[in-house]
């Protein structure tokens, strides 16, 4: 056999549409394929085969129940099936709505309630209120809530959800749901559990924690100091502005211009005290002084007169009258040369300065003080200076080189 024709019966052998099985035979005994190649076509020729084969055989073997179930025989016994499997579900639909009832039933009996008020009675509530708390049964729960991304993405889209908000909205506006909170508020379960709250040991030590806290003190004292600083800051505006009124006149009459209100850069207001806020700060202080040196005095009476008995009259009016004096300086020198306000007026909100403003010191503060004496003696009409002054200084201003001015005002270089 020559070349042409060993490739002649190649190309048949391609063509040949024989089965599989036949061409791995011919596959394996051509000279071209190796020996591992062709064995392993072998195989899978075989398992298609049995594949195959097995089909075949499957197919014929259930083909007579299809046929039987496909014949008119077989149809009573399907319906009878059916029936038998409709009674069932009957009997069981029956069964459930019988037992619904009888739990309806026992637990609208009298006894249940008995048993339910013993049971609450007991020791049983307290038993399970301690058990979840020593086993932290809230705090899991609440922890496992907050970790819980998916009910949190839940709890989102049911909020944001349009049909949600719409159900909600008509649940509130249901006037049954209304009638149903009254009722059960109105009940006498809920007057007896208020009751039993109001009167436990734990709601009264709870209570006596809460009225007895430091947040509720400290609350109420900022509250009662919040009330008079309203007061005394509405108090000082409005003498604040009967200081501008009352200079008014004066000043036109002496045709001068109203003090200047600004320093150089035209931001900042000068607030130079006027009369009618430094006269109530004074009889303030001078109700304090006066306060001060008759309780000290009749506290130094009563434990003289336990010794002595201070006569004549004339002695005793003169010691009274220098201890009133020496009260009375040590008072305003000792506020003025250490705070730089006396207690009138840091109600006021007015503080004295020197000329560079800093406090005065202790001398500065003496002859002040000797300058509000001597202001006093001349019948009030060293304090009239005020109302023409363009830094509204009264004569003890003059004689001290001091100013009084608004403590919420300018900064001391605009005092200058």
């Amino acid at each position: 056999m020559n070349k042409d024709d060993r490739r002649a019966r190649t190309d048949d052998s391609i063509r040949d549409p024989r089965p599989v099985d036949q061409n791995l035979a011919n596959l394996h005994d051509d000279q071209f394929g190796s020996r591992t190649h062709g064995s392993r076509n072998v195989f899978m020729g075989l398992v298609v085969t049995s594949g195959r084969i097995g089909a075949t055989t499957g197919r014929l073997v259930l083909l007579p129940a299809r046929v039987l179930a496909r014949s008119p025989l077989v149809a009573p016994l399907r319906g009878r099936t059916e029936r038998l499997a409709e009674t069932g579900r009957n009997a069981e639909v029956d069964a459930r709505r019988r037992l619904e009832s009888a739990a309806e039933g026992v637990l609208s009996a009298p006894e249940a309630e008995h048993v339910v008020d013993g049971v609450l009675a007991g020791a049983l509530p307290e038993a399970v209120a301690r058990s979840l708390i020593e086993h932290r049964v809230v705090e899991r729960l609440v922890a496992e809530v907050l970790t819980s991304v998916e009910l949190d993405r839940d709890m989102v889209s049911a909020r944001e959800a349009e049909r949600t908000e719409r159900l909600v909205s008509q649940a509130l506006a249901n006037p049954a749901l209304e009638r149903v909170v009254a009722e059960a508020l109105e009940s006498r379960l809920t007057l007896d559990l208020t009751d039993q709250v109001v009167r436990s040991p734990a709601f009264k030590r709870v209570l006596t924690e809460v009225l007895g806290s430091p947040e509720l003190r400290a609350a109420l004292k900022g509250q009662s100091m919040s009330f008079a600083g309203e007061l005394v800051t509405g108090l000082a505006q409005r003498l604040r502005k009967l200081d501008d009124a009352i200079e008014r006149g004066p000043r036109r009459w002496f045709r001068q211009a109203p003090p200047s209100q600004l320093v150089a850069d035209g931001s900042v207001r000068v607030p130079y005290a006027g009369i009618a806020t430094r006269g109530v700060a004074l009889a303030v202080d001078a109700a304090l002084a006066t306060m001060i040196f008759l309780t000290g005095t009749a506290v130094i009476g009563l434990v003289v007169s336990l010794v002595w008995d201070p006569r004549p009259a004339p002695v005793v009016g003169t010691v009274i009258a220098v201890a009133g004096f020496l009260v009375e300086v040590a008072y305003f020198t000792g506020f003025w040369s250490t705070a730089g306000q006396t207690p009138g007026m840091r109600l006021l909100r007015l503080r004295v300065v020197a000329g560079d403003g800093s406090s005065p010191g202790l001398g500065r503060s003496l002859v002040r003080l000797f300058g509000l004496i001597v202001a006093i003696l001349l019948l009030f009409t060293g304090f009239l200076p005020v109302l023409v002054d363009d830094r509204r200084r009264a004569l003890q201003d003059f004689l001290a080189g001091t100013v009084v001015v608004y403590d919420d005002g300018a900064p001391p270089d605009a005092l200058a």
